[in-house]
């Protein structure tokens, strides 16, 4: 195990809600719910610090948001703008290092071990890169420091929002067995469930099992999670990180009956995914569909081709034989989604050449 690694997770602070706050300051201090109209079907993408108070946070339904807080102030958001930001912010992140692995817009990982400032301590680092930000942008973000990605990340969460957590190799073992297991990255609902089943509630429980009695119950995760409650997780910071999916999904106003309907739907994201498959310049084998009932229950289908495909036609063919499989017309959907998998590079041009 590596541990002479510095890698700082960088986590920003309600980041939609929060550069919205910034920009209007009309909504500063007051519960800002990022998910567009509560009186119609949809759902939380953030929310500011003043609207968790309440007990809303990201996925809930905005009508449920808006039981819970009557009061919140709900937009649809700039994701156009937020993409910007992002941009920002990674600027400010390339001046530390290259070794940069993106999350998603608004968290990152960095390789802070050799550095374009010289700085030996990560922690350092970390606080100047959260005051740039802060100087520079208006916004803030927490931050975790540690020897290793996964640890990095849990202490991010730790001091929020504005904190920074530093945890060594020395502390590593005691600072994860106090973490609960619902902290821990890449433990979802399903898995959470399993583990409280089987009286693990905290890492301390879990260091408890043998690792063959880990992957005996939860198979890959398990061996995974035998390690990482332990600090040996060494994956590396990627700065090229391979897409794995790409897919498009979506809440409808009022639930829906009509089989015609979801294939329209479909239509339209298969001709959205060929579009960003073409801009990556990839193509996919696996073809997933994605339904939601009325009652929450979500149910998810795929599909594994012989060859690989890019064309909305093909895709669109791929996720109407999965819906047909799947959907009886007797319950009614509240979501869709289609997502293509299983992804691999692919030179457009000389696909198009072929076919002359």
């Amino acid at each position: 195990m590596d541990t002479s690694r510095k890698i700082i997770h960088i986590d920003m602070d309600a980041f939609y809600a929060s550069v919205e706050q910034r920009d209007h300051p009309e909504f500063r201090g007051k519960p800002l719910i990022i998910g567009g109209d509560p009186n119609k079907r949809g759902v939380v993408s953030t929310c500011s610090y003043e609207a968790r108070k309440f007990g809303v946070h990201s996925a809930m339904p905005t009508r449920q948001a808006v039981k819970l807080c009557p009061n919140g102030i709900f937009i649809h958001g700039n994701m156009a703008h937020y993409v910007e930001v992002s941009g920002q912010i990674r600027e400010i992140f390339s001046r530390y290092t290259d070794l940069i692995e993106p999350l998603s817009l608004d968290e990152a990982y960095l390789d802070v071990t050799e550095n374009k400032k010289g700085m030996k301590s990560a922690t350092l680092i970390a606080r100047d890169i959260q005051q740039t930000i802060y100087r520079e942008l208006g916004l803030t973000a927490s931050a975790g420091v540690s020897f290793n990605k996964f640890i990095a990340k849990i202490a991010s969460d730790y001091h929020k929002p504005a904190g920074i957590t530093v945890v060594s190799p020395e502390e590593a073992e005691a600072f994860l067995e106090r973490i609960p297991v619902t902290k821990f990255y890449g433990v979802g609902k399903v898995t959470a469930e399993k583990l409280h089943r089987l009286g693990i509630e905290n890492g301390a429980d879990l260091k408890k099992w043998s690792e063959w009695d880990l992957i005996r119950e939860l198979h890959k995760q398990g061996y995974h999670l035998y390690r990482h409650v332990r600090g040996r997780s060494n994956n590396v910071v990627n700065p090229h990180r391979d897409r794995k999916s790409v897919g498009k999904e979506t809440t409808f106003e009022f639930n829906v009956l009509d089989e015609r309907v979801l294939e329209q739907n479909l239509m339209i994201f298969a001709k959205k995914v060929e579009e960003r498959l073409t801009k990556l310049q990839k193509h996919g084998k696996t073809v997933v569909l994605k339904l939601r009932y009325s009652d929450f229950t979500t149910i998810t289908k795929r599909l594994t081709l012989n060859e690989y495909i890019h064309d909305a036609q093909q895709i669109y063919q791929a996720a109407a034989l999965l819906l047909r499989e799947s959907y009886t017309g007797k319950e009614s959907i509240r979501l869709i989604g289609l997502t293509v998998t299983n992804l691999k590079p692919v030179h457009f041009e000389n696909l198009r050449l072929e076919g002359l």
